[in-house]
């Protein structure tokens, strides 16, 4: 067997690159190591049967209003891909139960904000405002190929418009942190909680280089498009994205582990799976982890910069993931969440450093940041009519257990006990906020960050967000200070994934551009 392209791994990116390299008329094939194709788009009923659960992933913001969404919309909704919103696309709720509701309209949300504090309401239309003047320029460096003409030719062009003095201004402010953004331009606590929590979702913390900005991309996006899930789950954009390739002659193979990727000369000759089986291509694109491309893929070729720098490369936070079948709508104790797609459960700033700092450390949280999600409220299909589902996302539990903040859970490795008792404690405090909580509650399911990486071994250690995103492993330094667009000294070979530019997220951004460098 041979093809044009093979494509290790089914994820976002995976899919995006065959998708638009098969719609090119090139032989593409898929190789997944699991049993389920998708990556983090995973659904089951994992709780009770008929409550359908978006185990990993689950909002498509980043794909809706990304180039990839753009060009493969169209041909994703022939087989049966739908998003499904909700007006209200997030909130916050404190731990005293005062809560914020972000709309999907504008002008209500300025006088939202003004009411709680003059001129916050002002204040977030100018943020806002601004990133939509500088989309082009801003999220051509978030998404496009940086190591490219382009991007030099859209940086001269800013310059020139800026001047360099401006220009070196306009990045230096791009570096802020998120509380400095927060605490120095919004007097409502309420504001500022609401925002505080969404830098976890990038993989920073309110004290990280460039979280402001991030912050402020999330606003825009927020209130522009929603926080859209798929109808039916998540799993219904595999199936679109499997139809779309298999229509236009593409592969996709699950139970398929790739052992080694085949070189000779410096170039790519193809791949050889655990089974022994042997397939020749001309070019592999990698959807996998540092460590798992060059200690793994590559064993044996000659690639010691590389092998350095994956010694140095760091893994952030793991996920905790919980999951709620439910007899009834839950009967939130403070007034307007009832249809909020996703609520932040934290008190704010300090609340949202003090858990993230904590799992940093190894800790679990004395008081996480909880997300949760309630999709059957935009997708009804979910579970049996009169029945609800939560989603609950916690993006700061510690990936090696090296104690507890709050001095209670004694395990130190994420085995059931441990697992068990951490979803207790986001129980509690979950259940502190629905009135008839107890009496709803069907049946839980937890996933540690162990679990998480059983299922999809790219999330090392359960870090969903494909290695620390902190300035020194991002942009052009992602993964390594050297890399250069997802190439290096093997021709053939583009690493893409969350772990290369522009990193995690369901935007498929580094799988459509390595498919437009190879000519789809």
């Amino acid at each position: 067997m041979a093809a044009d392209h093979v494509i290790i791994g089914s994820g976002i990116n995976g899919l995006v690159a065959a998708s638009l390299l098969a719609l090119k008329g090139r032989r593409v094939l898929v190789l997944e190591r699991e049993e389920t194709l998708g990556g983090c788009l995973r659904s089951e009923e994992a709780t009770l049967p008929g409550f359908t659960h978006d185990v990993m992933a689950a909002t498509f913001v980043l794909f809706m209003t990304g180039p990839a969404g753009a060009e493969l919309g169209p041909h994703l909704s022939r087989h049966g891909f739908e998003y499904c919103h909700a007006k209200h696309p997030t909130g916050v709720l404190r731990p005293d139960g005062s809560a914020l509701v972000l709309t999907m309209d504008q002008a209500q949300n300025i006088a939202a904000f003004n009411a709680l504090a003059a001129g916050d309401g002002d204040r977030h239309a100018s943020d806002v405002g601004q990133i939509a003047a500088d989309a082009p320029f801003l999220f051509a460096l978030l998404g496009g190929n940086l190591w490219s003409w382009q991007t030099a030719r859209l940086l001269f062009g800013q310059m020139r418009k800026r001047g360099l003095r401006g220009l070196a201004a306009w990045m230096g402010s791009a570096l802020a942190p998120a509380r400095g953004w927060l605490e120095a331009n919004y007097q409502s606590p309420l504001v500022q909680a609401l925002w505080a929590p969404w830098v976890l979702h990038t993989g920073l913390t309110p004290e990280s280089t460039y979280s402001a900005q991030m912050g402020k991309v999330i606003a825009f996006a927020l209130e522009a498009a929603g926080a859209p899930v798929a109808r039916g789950g998540a799993a219904s954009i595999v199936g679109a994205f499997k139809a779309l390739i298999e229509e236009n002659g593409g592969s996709l193979r699950t139970g398929a582990d790739v052992e080694q990727i085949l070189t000779q000369g410096g170039k790519i000759t193809g791949v050889r799976l655990a089974d022994g089986e042997e397939i020749a291509c001309g070019s592999v694109l990698a959807s996998v982890a540092p460590g798992q491309l060059y200690d793994r893929l590559l064993e044996g070729t000659d690639l010691p910069q590389d092998r350095a720098a994956v010694r140095q490369f760091r893994h952030g936070r793991g996920d905790f993931q919980l999951h709620y079948a439910l007899d009834g709508q839950p009967k939130w104790r403070t007034d307007g969440l009832d249809d909020v797609a996703l609520i932040h459960l934290t008190d704010g700033i300090d609340a949202v450093s003090k858990s993230a700092n904590e799992a940093e450390r190894g800790m679990l949280p004395e008081t996480p940041t909880i997300c949760v999600g309630q999709p059957h409220r935009l997708d009804p299909s979910r579970c049996p009519d009169g029945k609800a589902i939560l989603w609950l996302q916690i993006p700061d539990a510690p990936r090696v257990i090296k104690g507890d903040a709050a001095g209670k859970i004694k395990g130190r490795e994420w085995d059931e006990a441990t697992r068990e008792a951490f979803a207790d404690r986001l129980e509690a405090i979950l259940s502190r906020h629905i009135e008839n909580f107890d009496a709803i509650k069907l049946a839980r399911r937890a996933y540690s960050p162990h679990d998480l990486e059983a299922m999809n071994m790219n999330l090392v250690g359960g870090d969903p967000y494909g290695g620390h995103c902190g300035i020194d492993q991002f942009f052009i330094w992602r993964p390594f200070a050297h890399s250069t667009n997802g190439t290096g000294p093997v021709r053939g070979l583009i690493h893409i994934g969350a772990s290369t530019h522009p990193g995690p997220g369901l935007g498929g951004g580094s799988g459509f551009n390595a498919a437009k460098r190879l000519g789809a």
